[in-house]
């Protein structure tokens, strides 16, 4: 059994810390320089809503990314356990950790909806033909 396609799985994970980094080193001195209050009783978005938006899109970036690739973890892990993570599967992986990296840079960096909207449903076709070719391994 193949287990490279591994590697794509493992990638966006480090991604998704990448911006967990990125997110905390932009919060948190935008919150000492707005003088937050941290007040459990608040609703986030009103306790950190006045903090710039280019400070809000990386932190609405990570909580992007604890969505959807949440499936394409568990559609690669299904891949690799049939032993189907070579080949067209493993491209489609790859180029779905890409538009994810993609995505994210567009969102924190310019947050072009449009442009972003348009990476993510690409990214969201090449996880749906994955998803399909794990359904026909398993089925």
């Amino acid at each position: 059994m193949s287990l490279v396609i591994l590697q794509p799985v493992i990638a966006l994970v480090l991604w998704s810390m990448v911006m967990w980094g990125w997110l905390y080193a932009t919060r948190l001195p935008a919150m000492i320089q707005a003088r937050t209050k941290l007040d459990a009783n608040l609703p986030r978005e009103v306790m950190l809503g006045g903090l710039p938006p280019r400070v809000r899109w990386k932190a609405d970036n990570y909580n992007h990314l604890m969505e959807q690739p949440t499936l394409f973890y568990a559609t690669v892990l299904t891949l690799a356990l049939l032993g189907q993570g070579e080949g067209l599967n493993l491209w489609l992986a790859w180029a779905y950790v890409a538009l994810r990296v993609a995505h994210s840079l567009i969102q924190a960096l310019v947050n072009r909806i449009p442009l972003r909207f348009a990476v993510f449903m690409i990214a969201s076709g090449v996880l749906v033909v994955l998803a399909v070719r794990a359904a026909l391994a398993v089925f």
